[in-house]
């Protein structure tokens, strides 16, 4: 069977969704979801600040633009606000890019960075997965 190598994904982490004004959006979410905020972050390397919320047993990432020439940044002048990627979780994310590119996936990132809230991260492009960008994600 094509493609069916092991893979360790332990399944979905977190939403990411590409907002323009991070405090409406945590309002909102609050109010007509009960999300309650994890944390919050900047991380100036990436040009974002973002905030993780909890719904029910589920993360939902939140992410804000630094500036117009940051990747969010980018992403809101195009698209607009919304689904910005899907955050799978992973045993070994280096062991995990490996694969990936060994099945012929087209990576952003080939070697693991540092993530925000403590995680260790890498991109994969969208085109490797019907258009979604993807993230994975490793606790460090």
């Amino acid at each position: 069977m094509p493609g069916a190598s092991i893979a360790f994904v332990r399944g979905i982490h977190h939403l990411g969704v590409a907002v323009v004004d991070l405090d409406e959006a945590i309002s909102s979410y609050e109010r007509l979801f009960v999300a309650e905020l994890d944390g919050r972050e900047t991380q100036d390397e990436q040009g974002v600040e973002a905030a993780s919320l909890r719904i029910g047993r589920d993360q939902l990432e939140l992410l804000a633009a630094l500036g117009p020439d940051t990747p969010v940044g980018r992403f809101l002048a195009r698209r607009g606000p919304g689904m910005h990627h899907v955050a799978y979780e992973v045993e070994d994310l280096s062991a995990e890019l490996i694969r990936l590119a060994g099945e012929g996936a087209e990576l952003i990132d080939r070697v693991p960075r540092q993530g925000l809230f403590g995680m260790q991260v890498a991109f994969v492009h969208p085109a490797a997965s019907h258009g979604v960008l993807s993230e994975l994600v490793a606790r460090v």
